[in-house]
């Protein structure tokens, strides 16, 4: 592993966490969205990662270095997600409001998000918290190289 190969895989977490926040802030803004442009009501997005290298996660003591496919090299969002499961829609009864259903079983119903703000806090907090992780890796190295050229310059 190279000289920064620790702050290169903190930075990938970085990313990726960041991306992790904007989507939990958009589905907190849009808890109480009933319409969108794909028609129905808001549904909740999720960032899916994975690690930059697909495969196994341990490797050989017996394998060369140049074998290893880059394994721990860090993290990266594959896509994110629409949670489309129809058992976490929530129907409000609402005859007034002007997206509410006209006939059938759910007539007088207002489809609402499957949006939970205690779900999203919770992905909220853990996020931050390994953005704070991946952050202090980037200090702690940065701290670390730093007192290698001091000790190299004496």
């Amino acid at each position: 592993m190279g000289l920064y190969s620790s702050i290169n895989i903190a930075s990938t977490g970085l990313t990726a966490n960041r991306a992790r926040l904007d989507v939990i802030a958009d589905n907190m803004a849009n808890v109480n969205t009933t319409r969108t442009t794909e028609g129905g009501a808001f549904k909740r997005s999720r960032v899916v990662m994975r690690p930059i290298a697909e495969g196994p996660y341990w490797r050989s003591p017996f394998l060369p270095q140049s074998l290893d496919n880059g394994i721990g090299k860090g993290v990266r969002v594959v896509e994110i997600q629409k949670d489309r499961t129809v058992e976490e829609s929530r129907f409000v009864y609402d005859p007034t409001h002007p997206d509410a259903i006209l006939t059938g079983r759910w007539e007088g119903y207002v489809e609402m998000p499957n949006v939970d703000i205690v779900t999203e806090m919770v992905d909220m907090i853990s996020a931050s918290r390994s953005y704070e992780a991946n952050a202090a890796i980037i200090e702690g190295s940065k701290a670390m190289f730093q007192r290698a050229l001091d000790i190299g310059s004496r």
